[in-house]
């Protein structure tokens, strides 16, 4: 048998259960294919089943911390969020997440009574706003992805989850591999710059493939759409380390074994999807308007 020493050694451990978090991640992607291609309403049932998983860990969490969070009240101004994305589009998101705030901003306001002033109000105010926007607003653009194109929905949702994992894929490898700049030390001390940058060669060959084979744009595109994708999901993924760092936690739950919490695997989707409806929503409706 051929020696292997010639070959890279990793410069970092990978930190993780491999076994446990590529059999979670088979049955995460298949779960996430099988609702992307079963139709708008699936993939909606999909994500608000997702937002209120997250929102419930999340709260926990901040809970545990001291945190004065509406529980019930986050999560079913996010499930009007989803739902109202679907029926009236980014109008009826925003009127619903405005009427989130509301109730969060009138509901701790007097939630030691009438007689008693408030304590930490803005403080805990401001980290339900937070919430409310980190998971159910940009969760509903994801949902949202499903209503570009009927004819071509389940590809638009695949391209964006290809992209986000690619970005984490040829991040984890490199920086496992040859990371040694720290990115941001202060806020993520394993995340290198040797791991962006095989999160942007990763997401911008997937991003090319995935938008010529699956969408029939152009290629140049997918790879615009990789790049831009790629930075959403590291600085998603640098929000929620700091988020964590604050709480002093390593995992936000041990809900996926390998993964830690579902919101250690939504860090970086979250704000991309916004992102992704922004720009394939653009190309959809300019395709729309040239045919």
């Amino acid at each position: 048998m051929e020696p292997l020493e010639h070959l890279p050694k990793p410069k970092n451990s990978a930190g993780r259960d491999l076994k446990s978090a590529i059999g979670v991640g088979a049955l995460l992607a298949g779960l996430v294919i099988a609702a992307a291609l079963s139709g708008y309403l699936a993939w909606y049932i999909f994500v608000a089943v997702a937002a209120v998983a997250a929102t419930w860990e999340v709260t926990a969490r901040l809970r545990e911390a001291g945190y004065v969070i509406p529980r019930l009240l986050l999560i079913g101004a996010g499930q009007l969020m989803v739902w109202m994305s679907l029926f009236y589009g980014t109008s009826g998101l925003v009127a619903s997440y405005v009427t989130g705030v509301l109730a969060l901003m009138f509901g701790r306001l007097f939630h030691h009574g009438r007689h008693s002033a408030p304590k930490n109000y803005l403080r805990d105010t401001s980290v339900g706003i937070f919430v409310l926007t980190w998971i159910p607003l940009f969760g509903s653009f994801a949902a949202m992805l499903s209503l570009l194109d009927s004819a071509v929905s389940g590809a638009y949702i695949i391209t964006f989850i290809l992209c986000v994992v690619a970005s984490d894929v040829g991040g984890f490898a490199a920086g496992v591999m040859f990371g040694s700049h720290p990115m941001a030390p202060a806020v993520s001390p394993k995340k290198s710059w040797e791991g962006f940058a095989g999160s942007i060669v990763f997401g911008m060959i997937t991003g090319a493939l995935a938008v010529h084979f699956l969408l029939h744009y152009e290629w140049a595109l997918g790879v615009v759409l990789g790049v831009v994708l790629v930075i959403c999901a590291t600085l998603g993924d640098l929000v929620e380390s700091q988020f964590k760092r604050e709480l002093g936690l390593k995992d936000m739950s041990a809900m996926l074994p390998g993964h830690g919490g579902l919101m250690d695997r939504l860090d970086g989707m979250l704000p991309a999807a916004m992102v992704t409806w922004l720009l394939l929503g653009v190309v959809a409706r300019a395709a729309e308007t040239v045919f």
